[in-house]
C-alpha cells in the first residue's frame, strides 16, 4: 500500500533521479540465495564450492553463481504496487537507476524484463555493490540530487545522503534511524503474515498425515498402556516437526516450479511472503527438534525419524522427478510412518498391515497426482513443471490407481477371512462391513479427483470432507466393535 509524505514534506521534483534496489526493495526475494538454491539443486556437491567462494568475499561467491545459474527473473515475486508507481514516474520522464548488489548478469536480466531503466549498477569487477560503495557509485553516475529506494540497514548510508526516500517494507525502528530532515517521498508496505503465516508454511495441517503413526496402536488395541500411548505422541510431535522442516525445504527447492503453478505460487515463500533465509532456519530448527525429541524416547526411534528425512529429502531433491517413482516413493513414506509407529512403541505389525498399507498409499499417491493434472488440465496446461507427467497420462494413471484401492480392499477381505483374525476379533464378519465402507471411500475420493474437488493431498482432503469424515469415522468404529463387542 502506497502513502505519501505528509504535507509539511517538501515536494520532490520529478527531475530528482530516483534510484532503486532490488533484493527486498523491487522484489520480495534475495536474488542471491535463490541463486544458491538453485545451484545445489542441480549439483548437491557446490556446496563446497561455495564455502570456498564465501571465504573469498562476496564479489567471488557473486561472480561464481552466477557463471553457472541464470535465474529467472520474470518468475521473481516483484513488488507490483511499487512497480506501478514507477511506471507512473517512468511515464512522466523521471530518470530510474537500478542499483544493486546483486550480480550485474542478474540485475540487467532484472532491468530488461522490468524495461524501466535508464540506467544500471551493480556488483562488478571485483566491487560487491553495497552500502558505502553504492552510495559512491549513485553519486558518480546521477550527482547528489537523487531521491533512494531500499529497504534494509545496509541502505542507512544511501538515505542518509539522499535529497528523500523511498521505504520498501522497512520497520519502524530502522525508519526512525534515517534523518528526519530527509523526506519521505512515498511508503510501500505490506501486510505482515503473522504467525497465520508461518503455520501455513510449515503446513501444520498435513501433520494429520501423521496420525498413521498410531495405527499400530490402534490395530494392537493397546490404549490401555499409558507407556504406549505416550510413546506414540510422543514420537507424532517428533515426527511433526521434522517433517515441517522438510515440507519448508521442499518449498524452498521448488521455488521455480512452484511460482508457475495455478495454485501453489501463492505459498509463502513462492510468493516471497516469508524470505528464503528465514525458511532455512526454520527448517533446521525444526527437523533438529524433532529429532531430539525422538531421541529422548529413544534411539531407534531417532533413527528411524532420521530415515525419514533422509528418505523424504531424497523424494524432494531428485525422486520426485521421476513418473512413477515419485508416486512410489510417496506410498513407502506413508507406510514408513506405520513402521515407524511400530517401532517407537514397540508393537509388533503383521504382514497382513504391510500390504494393506502399501496398497492404500499407493493409491493415495495416485489421487494426489491425478488431482494435480487435473487442475493442469482445468488451466489448459498438458505438462507439469518438474515433474516428469503430462495431462494425457491420466488415462493410465486412473486405472492404476483404482486398482491400487480394490487391491488393498482385496487384502483386507482376505485379512478379514484369515484364522487368525477370527482367534483376535470377537465378531470378524463385522470386518466385511469394513470393507465396504473401503469400496466407498476409495471410490468416494477418485471421483471427487475427476471432478477437479481434490485438495493435493487426499489425507488432508479426507478431514474436510464430510463424507469422508463419516465413512472412515464409521469403519475405525466397526473394526473397534468387531473386536470387542
Amino acid at each position: 500500500m502506497l502513502s505519501n509524505a505528509g504535507d509539511a514534506a517538501p515536494r520532490i521534483r520529478v527531475s530528482s533521479p530516483l534510484v532503486l534496489d532490488l533484493d527486498g526493495t523491487l522484489t520480495y526475494t534475495d536474488t542471491l540465495l535463490e541463486s544458491v538454491l538453485l545451484l545445489l539443486k542441480r549439483s548437491p556437491w557446490m556446496i563446497f564450492h561455495l564455502v570456498f567462494w564465501a571465504l573469498q568475499g562476496p564479489w567471488a561467491l557473486k561472480s561464481q553463481v552466477a557463471r553457472r545459474v541464470t535465474l529467472h527473473v520474470a518468475a521473481l515475486p516483484w513488488r507490483q504496487d511499487l512497480l506501478d508507481w514507477l511506471r507512473g514516474q517512468h511515464a512522466a520522464g523521471r530518470t530510474l537507476v537500478l542499483a544493486t548488489a546483486a550480480h550485474r548478469s542478474v540485475a540487467q536480466a532484472a532491468a530488461d524484463h522490468l524495461q524501466l531503466f535508464d540506467h544500471v549498477l551493480a556488483t562488478d569487477g571485483g566491487v560487491n555493490l553495497k552500502g558505502p560503495r553504492k552510495l559512491a557509485a549513485i553519486q558518480a553516475l546521477v550527482g547528489p540530487d537523487f531521491v533512494y529506494a531500499g529497504d534494509s540497514r545496509a541502505d542507512l548510508p544511501i538515505w542518509s545522503a539522499s535529497a528523500a526516500v523511498v521505504l520498501a517494507d522497512v520497520a519502524p525502528a530502522l525508519a526512525a534511524r534515517i534523518p528526519s530532515a530527509i523526506p519521505v517521498e512515498a511508503r510501500f508496505q505490506r501486510a505482515a503474515g503473522g504467525l497465520a503465516l508461518w503455520l501455513k508454511a510449515i503446513r501444520v495441517h498435513q501433520w494429520v498425515k501423521n496420525l498413521l503413526l498410531l495405527v499400530p496402536l490402534f490395530t494392537a488395541f493397546a490404549f490401555n498402556q499409558a507407556d504406549k500411548v505416550l510413546a506414540a505422541g510422543l514420537i507424532f510431535v517428533a515426527f511433526s516437526l521434522a517433517a515441517s522442516g522438510t515440507y519448508v525445504m521442499n518449498d524452498l527447492w521448488d521455488l521455480e516450479n512452484d511460482r508457475q503453478h495455478p495454485r501453489k505460487k501463492d505459498r509463502a515463500f513462492a510468493s516471497g511472503r516469508i524470505g528464503v533465509m528465514a525458511g532455512v532456519a526454520a527448517a533446521v530448527l525444526l527437523v533438529a527438534a524433532g529429532l531430539l525429541l525422538a531421541l529422548a524416547l529413544s534411539k531407534s526411534a531417532a533413527l528411524a525419524l532420521a530415515g525419514y528425512v533422509v528418505l523424504t529429502t531424497a523424494y524432494s531433491w531428485t525422486l520426485k522427478g521421476y513418473v512413477l517413482i515419485d508416486v512410489i516413493t510417496l506410498a513407502l513414506l506413508y507406510t514408513y510412518r506405520v513402521l515407524a509407529g511400530a517401532v517407537a512403541t514397540g508393537i509388533e505389525v503383521s504382514a497382513w498391515l504391510l500390504a494393506f498399507s502399501a496398497f492404500t498409499f499407493f493409491s493415495l499417491a495416485l489421487v494426489k497426482r491425478c488431482a494435480e493434472l487435473v487442475t493442469l488440465e482445468h488451466a489448459g496446461r498438458k505438462v507439469a513443471q518438474g515433474r516428469d507427467y503430462r495431462v494425457s497420462d491420466l488415462v493410465v494413471l486412473w486405472p492404476f490407481g483404482t486398482a491400487a484401492s480394490v487391491s488393498a480392499v482385496v487384502v483386507f477381505g482376505l485379512y478379514a477371512s484369515a484364522p487368525e483374525t477370527a482367534a483376535r476379533f470377537t465378531r470378524p464378519q463385522g470386518l466385511w462391513l469394513v470393507a465396504l465402507g473401503m469400496m466407498y471411500w476409495y471410490g468416494r475420493l477418485w471421483i471427487k479427483t475427476a471432478r477437479g474437488e481434490m485438495d493435493d493431498d487426499p489425507i488432508v482432503f479426507a478431514l474436510r470432507d464430510r463424507g469422508s469424515r463419516i465413512a472412515v469415522l464409521a469403519m475405525a468404529a466397526l473394526f473397534a466393535g468387531s473386536h470387542w463387542f
